[in-house]
């Protein structure tokens, strides 16, 4: 093991591991009312007025909450994007609202958050995976190119997954302002997500760039097996044989 496989492999684990960390800010807040978990959600918008809603929201990966992340309701996997009011809203911008959920979604939003969470889940399965594959990394090239691998899978997934958060969002912010509502972006939660996504892919570089590290120079001399020593060799055995032809010319000599 060369010190750069080490190194590489180290330096990888350390993104990859800053990856995950960012990812389980964004899963599980909500959980809790401390920081970051507090201040990290994807939007909050202004519900007053929506039958069934908090005078204000924020959507998290689990939840929907009252500012602070505060008075949330129940954890749900994938939780439609309507649940934050009653069925058969009234108040609520119209794209938001359709037949799915409970007839509280729109099937847009209903069906892209839903296979965000997904993606968000299979991300965070193989960049674990990626994460224990990676000390491999650090003996050698055959554990770069698996933890690489692996780590490429989480990133293909995560690439897919934010971007449905993002459009998901967006699009709901924009939903809320036509209607008259003030909404906002939550800053941790797309800089968790996206930081996330960064360091990613940084780590999948290094990964890869270790499968390289280790290997051994061309070695050059004599001794390498390459041209130089078969020049080398072409030229010691001509010598041989003309010290060879010189010295018996001389015992002829001798003798004659």
């Amino acid at each position: 093991m060369r010190p750069t496989d080490a190194g590489l492999g180290l330096t990888s684990l350390i993104f990859l591991a800053t990856s995950i960390l960012f990812l389980l800010f964004v899963i599980l807040a909500g959980v809790t009312d401390v920081t970051p978990f507090n201040k990290t959600y994807f939007l909050s918008a202004a519900t007053n007025g929506i039958t069934g809603a908090r005078d204000r929201t924020q959507w998290t990966y689990f939840y929907m909450c009252s500012p602070g992340n505060l008075n949330c309701g129940g954890a749900w996997p994938a939780p439609p994007f309507g649940w934050a009011w009653d069925h058969d809203p009234t108040g609520a911008p119209a794209s938001l609202v359709g037949s799915h959920g409970g007839n509280t979604t729109s099937m847009y939003f209903y069906y892209m958050w839903r296979f965000g969470w997904v993606f968000y889940l299979m991300t965070l399965f193989f960049s674990v995976l990626a994460f224990f594959t990676g000390f491999l990394a650090c003996c050698g090239r055959l554990g770069s190119a698996l933890a690489g691998l692996s780590t490429m899978i989480a990133l293909f997934f995560y690439s897919i997954a934010v971007s449905l958060m993002t459009a998901t969002f967006v699009k709901a912010r924009v939903a809320f302002a036509r209607d008259g509502r003030d909404a906002s972006l939550g800053r941790y939660g797309f800089g968790f997500s996206w930081a996330a996504w960064a360091c990613l892919f940084v780590s999948m570089v290094l990964f890869f760039l270790g499968t390289r590290a280790g290997k051994d120079k061309a070695p050059s001399g004599p001794s390498s097996g390459g041209w130089g020593s078969r020049f080398g060799r072409k030229r010691s055995v001509r010598s041989r044989r003309s010290y060879d032809l010189n010295g018996s010319r001389r015992v002829k000599d001798d003798y004659s």
